[in-house]
């Protein structure tokens, strides 16, 4: 079938359905509507002349949204949150002359724009401990295994492929500690009129000021806030939304590092992410497995790094108690974010359950550089048998230096310790040799190091996870 229209893709290939559905028009018009409820349950409460019947007809239509009928006034209206109320009033005669008494825009455009963004970082929340989770098990798995490290991308001191992990989960869990900060102290916009001064509502209930706070208070709870911002213009602070998308900056961040270790240690022949039996890699290079689930982070990621830009600008451009130039950005920056962050964080888990490791070849990448690294020992040991400690470093460095050049000139194999247990002066054994330059003698404390952090930081926080889900204390609208 043709599909003769653009159609987004973090929607038909990335973002799942339900974080889509979080930022979808079914779940932004239903919960205008609910904040029109709230709204009028509150007033009622407060003293307005409203009825329970008229109440109840606004309850009864929530999710009867009649899509046609709002675009055909939007169109002539060239308003949407108007042509909404009109929409809604056709469906709810009795109730259409209360709906959005003394509200502006802003009462249901933020406030839904807060609640979905808080049910969003709900569902990355959940995703970010699963990836968390994921990445601890792999730690837990590998913590013993010895392979090369790497610092500026050259051969450095031995690590294990656990503990490696680790310096993954602990990006992931700067992000969880950042994003519950955020949860913590988001609050409710509130219903404070068209310049922020509450000047609608005093009218309303007859310049009773505590009225005009009560029916903040009383909304906020109804939507599940426990606060709500003490002061605004008619818009909350875009700040907030920088703020958010700065979370989902810092976890793309994340997932772009881990990503690109696994590209290059794809190159180094040391993983392979998940590659399915009928997999193509390659359309014309049928041999490749191309890592194209760790570019796919990354390039997600760093369309999420340069979207966040979008929401600073934004901050900082406001005019006075409110301008336009908001909305169309708006629209487009922060779901976007929100869906790739789903995407990237869906991946991750993919990847980091399903990684391939290859013993052999990171015991063979560690050979071929171990030579070099176990000279200072070496050097120690022959010196504690009685060797001359100049002589014998005259004597290694000569080796070295021999060795590097063979290898780099004429693509030798790295002979350094054949070198070494022939010559005399050392007077090693094999089996010295042997013990010496054993990869676990080189790994210093990172299976200790990975296990502590296991246990003392990253087991907790998935404990606490798994105690908060059992009773069922998610965020929720």
């Amino acid at each position: 079938m043709s599909k003769a229209v653009y159609e987004n893709p973090l929607c038909t290939r990335y973002a799942g359905e339900k974080i889509q559905h979080i930022f979808s028009d079914d779940y932004k018009f239903s919960v205008w509507r609910r904040l029109w409820v709230a709204l009028a349950e509150a007033e009622r409460d407060l003293g307005i002349d409203i009825s329970e019947e008229q109440i109840s007809e606004l309850k009864a239509n929530i999710y009867n949204i009649d899509y046609d009928k709002a675009a055909a006034y939007e169109k002539q209206l060239r308003h949407d949150v108007m042509a909404h109320i009109k929409t809604y009033g056709e469906c709810c005669p009795k109730a259409a002359g209360i709906i959005h008494l003394g509200a502006t825009s802003s009462y249901v455009g933020d406030n839904t724009d807060l609640i979905r963004m808080r049910e969003g970082l709900g569902v990355i929340r959940g995703l970010l401990l699963s990836a968390i989770g994921a990445a601890a098990d792999f730690a837990e798995k590998h913590k013993n295994l010895p392979c090369l490290a790497y610092t500026h991308f050259q051969p450095a001191q031995p690590t294990t492929a656990g503990k490696r992990a680790a310096i993954w989960i602990q990006d992931l869990l700067l992000d969880l500690e950042q994003l519950d900060s955020l949860l913590a102290t988001l609050k409710f916009f509130g219903c404070k009129g068209t310049t922020g001064t509450g000047a609608s509502f005093l009218e309303l209930f007859g310049g009773d000021m505590d009225k005009v706070t009560r029916l903040e208070k009383l909304i906020s709870e109804k939507m599940g806030f426990s606060g709500v911002y003490p002061v605004s213009g008619q818009t909350y602070s875009r700040k907030i939304d920088y703020n958010i998308l700065s979370v989902l900056s810092a976890i793309a961040q994340s997932a772009s590092k881990f990503a690109t270790d696994v590209r290059l240690l794809s190159h180094l022949k040391e993983v392979d992410e998940p590659f399915e039996e009928k997999q193509v890699g390659s359309s014309a290079m049928a041999y490749k497995r191309n890592p194209m689930r760790s570019e796919r982070i990354c390039s997600l990621a760093r369309y999420v790094i340069c979207d966040a830009l979008n929401p600073a600008i934004t901050a900082a451009s406001q005019w006075f108690e409110r301008t336009l130039d908001d909305s169309a950005n708006r629209r487009i920056s922060i779901p976007e974010a929100f869906l790739a962050v789903d995407a990237i964080l869906s991946l991750y888990i993919n990847i980091i359950s399903g990684m391939r490791v290859y013993p052999k070849v990171m015991a063979k990448n560690l050979e071929n550089e171990l030579p070099f690294m176990a000279t200072e020992n070496i050097l120690m040991h022959c010196v504690k048998k009685g060797g001359d400690r100049q002589e014998l470093h005259e004597a290694i460095r000569r080796h070295s230096v021999e060795t590097a050049r063979l290898i780099k000139e004429e693509g030798a194999d790295n002979d350094l310790l054949a070198r070494i247990l022939a010559d005399e002066r050392f007077g090693l054994s094999e089996r010295e040799l042997s013990d010496i330059v054993s990869a676990g003698n080189f790994i210093g404390c990172a299976p200790e190091q990975t296990e502590s952090f296991l246990e003392e930081y990253v087991r907790p926080v998935l404990r606490g996870a798994q105690m908060a889900d059992e009773r069922d204390i998610n965020i929720r609208v």
